[in-house]
Order: C-alpha cells, then sequence, then structure tokens
C-alpha cells in the first residue's frame, strides 16, 4: 500500500510501552502511599515506587542518549506552523468527522499540538516529579545542604501536584489515541510500527 508509513522504531515502541507501564506502576504504587487506596500494604508499595522509578530513570536515559544519537529529538521542537488548524480539528473538526490537517510523515511524526504538550512533559511535568521525587527520597542526607524556607512537606506536596499532572496527561494521551481513523489506529500503529492509510 502506498500510504502505509512505518513510523515507529523497534526501539520507540518498546521505549513508549515500558515507559507507559512503569508511569502506571507509579502512579498506582504512589496514590497507595499517598492513602488514596490500600491495594497495596505500604511497604510493598513504597518498594515498588522506588523500583519503578529507578527503572525509568534508566529507560529516560538510555531514551534521551537514543533520541539525540538518532537525530529523533528534533519531532518534539515546537512549532507554531498550522497549530490553529489543529486545534480547530479538536476543538470541532474531529466530532463532525472532518479529516485531519496534519499529515504525519516518518521525519514530522507530531503534530504542532502534540509537540507542545510533549515539550510540557519534558521541561515541566517529568523535571517536577524527578526533583521532588529524589529530593523526597534522600531527604535525610540532603536536608542539611537545602535552604532552610524547603519544607518536606512542601517537596512532596510538589510530588504529588506532577503526579496529578501526569494523570491528567496519561488520560487526555489515551483518549487521543482512540480518534483515529479507527478507534484502535494509534494504538495499533503503536504495537507495530505502522502507519495505515485512511
Amino acid at each position: 500500500m502506498a500510504d502505509r508509513l512505518y513510523l515507529f522504531t523497534r526501539f520507540e515502541r518498546f521505549w513508549h510501552w515500558s515507559q507507559a507501564a512503569l508511569i502506571i506502576t507509579l502512579l498506582f504504587s504512589g496514590f497507595d502511599i499517598h492513602g488514596s487506596h490500600a491495594l497495596l500494604d505500604f511497604r510493598t508499595a513504597v518498594e515498588v515506587h522506588e523500583v519503578a522509578a529507578w527503572l525509568l530513570i534508566a529507560l529516560w536515559i538510555f531514551a534521551i542518549f537514543w533520541h539525540f544519537t538518532t537525530g529523533q529529538w528534533r519531532q518534539y521542537i515546537p512549532t507554531l506552523s498550522n497549530i490553529r488548524r489543529v486545534a480547530l480539528y479538536y476543538a470541532r473538526g474531529i466530532f463532525i468527522g472532518a479529516p485531519h490537517p496534519y499529515k504525519v510523515t516518518a521525519e514530522r511524526k507530531h503534530n504542532p499540538l502534540q509537540r507542545i504538550a510533549y515539550l510540557g512533559v519534558l521541561v515541566l511535568i517529568n523535571p517536577l516529579i524527578w526533583i521532588s521525587g529524589l529530593l523526597y527520597l534522600f531527604w535525610g542526607r540532603l536536608a542539611p545542604l537545602l535552604p532552610d524556607w524547603l519544607a518536606l512537606e512542601a517537596v512532596a506536596l510538589a510530588h504529588t501536584g506532577g503526579a496529578f499532572l501526569m494523570l491528567i496527561f496519561l488520560i487526555v494521551h489515551v483518549y487521543l489515541t482512540t480518534t483515529g481513523h479507527t478507534p484502535l489506529a494509534h494504538i495499533r500503529a503503536m504495537i507495530t510500527g505502522w502507519e495505515e492509510p485512511h
């Protein structure tokens, strides 16, 4: 098929699904630690949370290396080109069956709104979660080196706030995966690597 496009490499799919599984594990165990549910005992929840966090840090370090050595980091550079048309599509066009105004290519996998959303995750949500999480984890050792105005409660609140931002991103991300030409088209592409024609 002429329009069939190999969009996601084996590594991108591995990175995506591993990251998703670890983030869901972190949210599940973190909300248990927070007391939002009690499906795990506290000690198990803490251990699961810490192991998943270290695995995700290792995955991200490897992914950053991969993105920079392959040049795929360019996929996340924000652009305002056609952003109005894409925004109008998601606000109205998607509900009336309008065609998507953005043409995906292997060199331009993400539309302007996706680029801004992913950049927001990379420069806002992830640093908030990781800095607060590592401060919280190593608080006993780091507290003497930190300014007096920084309290452990503020660090915990920042970490929880970051978790809620990640949860919101995850919910919106999963919803938008169902908005392709078929409800499973985007999910299938992230499993097989192939974007099917509309």
